[in-house]
């Protein structure tokens, strides 16, 4: 093992320096519960000599209390760090682990394997480039084993180890392990996976872990730090097309002007031509800088600077490629998701994407199908829930830079964060764009948005009015437009009951209607204010999101709301079409206020409280407002 060089004690410089330029492999475990994963990673904890000599004495002494080793020490004990996982004996959380060999250096995730955290798995996989897959041998493969696979595959992990562990429990039996591997050897043809060794083992005893065992003289394959120390990854990512996201631009003076970022795919060298993307613009490198000095070739996996020959107009986002092997560009994919929101994922709902260095606006437009992944059977759906995976259409509110996930992982996977909570809420692999993405294109015309409003005598806006059932949006937005009538502007009334009679008579109250109902309406509105009307949206609209979203496609220049802030209670109390007391009779589901929430604004333009103004004097207010944004004269 590295920690017993001789170097240590007599030339400490060189074996750092050694140490430094060892490669790096990152694996996890998973298998199913109790297969032996967190007993495997703190056996090789132990023997590469990485547990202090209190944390031995914690372990000794956990081991007595809560272990299930006996006198034994329990190795598991080392990696479950949560209360809860040592109570049940089994992993939750994702625990990463850093040990080193002479060879290599590693950093290990152990995986839970319990259904309900696969994001827990997913998260832990989705760096690695190696899995080793546990299984229990009195037990062979289980639907835990079959499902763990799956999700291996799914997330790009081309090397897996099967470690056929406990073998000490079934007598070291060959017949059993071949049995087993050839069982497991048959199902990962079934799902993609090529590169598969077998390793019969005892994690608890140290069978077939750092040294050949002799209790299973009949193997003659590798253990598994030798099989960790010598497979090739690298070679894969290096083979690969250039590609470099660019993470910040580094300009420290007047005469230096380079663009920072990881290499996640090739070679570049200086005097390569390279594509911007998505801009398109091409140079040359001219210098490739790191704290160290210039470099003469960068690698992937390297993190560098490179300055460029030309004077070029590049962000943050932006990615250099290879101009002899481009990536796509597109809006539009089909794409892999692993729901890990606590709420159902809703179609069409915008959500905040990040895919490389990138932060764009993606909206799910409509699951094709959800995966079992127990049984890989496909079954149509109209969402997905916590843990789910299924595979669908996503849209982007710009075009990015990719390569599908198969290709390469950074270019091709990213995250779905929800725009409020800024958590994660979904996973996502792009397998490919879709056709309409590449074939439909903006058409430009020649009347554009100033020339319709210099024609018309006042700027397009759209007035975006929210609040309870009840509460007077439609009354003060009909008086408004009268109003602005009067004053000679071209508008339009958008009202929530008037376009379910026509454009969305098709969708009902579910929050998944409520979301696509918003939607159709922004987009509807764009078009109007695009012709340079003055557009006043009449709509309950109870979920932020959606109203952030509206803004940010509109534009917040041309974008006004207006909160209509009447309490609940005077608005069930006014009940203009009954629909409160219907609520409250049971007869209608999903209402607002009862049984489905109102998410009121944070920071709108313009608040009315009905309580206290009439809509005579709130179309006063909004008309000023209008005024003093420079709208109306």
């Amino acid at each position: 093992m590295a920690h017993s060089s001789n170097l240590i004690a007599d030339d400490i410089e060189q074996y750092l320096e050694r140490h430094a330029n060892k490669s790096m492999l990152r694996f996890i475990t998973c298998g199913s519960v109790d297969d032996g994963k967190s007993t495997l990673i703190g056996r090789l904890l132990y023997e590469s000599k990485l547990v202090f000599e209190d944390q031995l004495s914690a372990l000794e002494s956990d081991s007595r209390k809560v272990g299930t080793q006996g006198d034994g020490l329990d190795f598991a004990l080392l990696v479950d760090g949560l209360a809860a996982e040592r109570e049940q004996g089994i992993t939750i959380d994702v625990a990463y682990r850093y040990f080193s060999t002479e060879r290599r250096k590693f950093v290990v995730a152990d995986t839970p394997g319990h259904e309900q955290y696969t994001r827990n798995m997913v998260t832990g996989a989705s760096t690695a480039e190696l899995a080793v897959i546990l299984v229990d041998a009195r037990k062979g493969v289980l639907t835990q084993t079959r499902r763990h696979s799956y999700l291996v595959s799914l997330l790009g992990i081309r090397h897996v180890v099967l470690a056929v562990n406990k073998l000490d429990l079934v007598d070291y039996s060959q017949e059993v392990f071949e049995r087993i591997a050839g069982e497991y050897a048959a199902f990962a043809a079934e799902i993609g996976l090529e590169h598969v060794v077998a390793i019969p083992m005892s994690a608890y005893v140290g069978d077939n872990l750092i040294e050949p065992s002799p209790n299973t003289p009949w193997y003659q394959g590798p253990t598994l730090i030798e099989h960790l120390e010598t497979i090739e990854i690298e070679d894969e990512v290096r083979g690969a097309p250039f590609r470099m996201p660019v993470q910040w631009v580094n300009r420290p003076d007047l005469d230096f002007r380079g663009f920072a970022g990881q290499i996640v795919g090739g070679v570049v060298r200086p005097g390569d031509r390279i594509r911007v993307l998505p801009s398109g613009k091409e140079s040359t490198v001219d210098r490739i800088v790191t704290m160290d000095g210039d470099l003469d070739e960068a690698v992937a996996g390297r993190s560098v600077t490179i300055t460029l020959t030309d004077e070029i107009d590049i962000s943050r986002g932006d990615v250099l490629v290879a101009t002899d092997a481009l990536p796509g560009v597109a809006d539009q994919f089909e794409a892999q998701v692993v729901w890990m929101g606590e709420a159902d994922m809703l179609p069409e709902r915008p959500y905040l994407c990040q895919i490389g260095t990138m932060t764009v606006q993606a909206r799910i437009t409509r699951p094709k199908y959800k995966v079992n992944v127990n049984t890989l059977e496909q079954t149509a759906t109209n969402t997905l829930a916590l843990n789910e995976i299924g595979v669908c259409n996503i849209s982007f509110d710009r075009p990015v830079p990719f390569d599908p996930y198969r290709d390469n992982r950074d270019m091709g996977g990213f995250i779905l964060i929800d725009r409020l909570t800024n958590t994660t809420v979904g996973a996502g692999l792009v397998r490919h764009s879709l056709r309409r993405s590449d074939n439909i294109h903006w058409q430009a015309v020649d009347v554009n948005e100033q020339a319709r409003a210099t024609l018309n005598g006042h700027k397009p806006q759209i007035l975006w009015f929210t609040g309870l059932s009840g509460s007077g949006k439609s009354t003060i937005a009909n008086e408004l437009e009268r109003r602005l009538y009067t004053l000679g502007c071209h508008t339009y009334l958008l009202d929530g009951d008037n376009v379910r009679h026509g454009l969305n008579r098709d969708l009902g109250f579910t929050e998944a209607e409520r979301v696509e109902n918003i939607r159709r309406v922004t987009e509807v509105a764009r078009l109007m204010a695009d012709a340079g009307l003055i557009v006043l949206a009449s709509f309950i609209s109870p979920f932020r999101a959606e109203r952030e979203a509206a803004r940010e496609l509109i534009g917040e220049d041309r974008f006004c709301e207006v909160f209509v802030d009447t309490p609940i209670d005077v608005a069930e109390q006014r009940d203009p079409k009954g629909l409160y007391k219907k609520a409250r009779r049971g007869e209608l589901a999903n209402f607002t206020g009862i049984d489905s929430p109102y998410e009121p604004p944070t920071s709108p333009h313009v608040r009315i409280d009905t309580t206290t103004i009439a809509p005579e004097d709130a179309t006063d207010r909004i008309v000023e407002f209008l005024r003093d944004r420079g709208v109306i004269s």
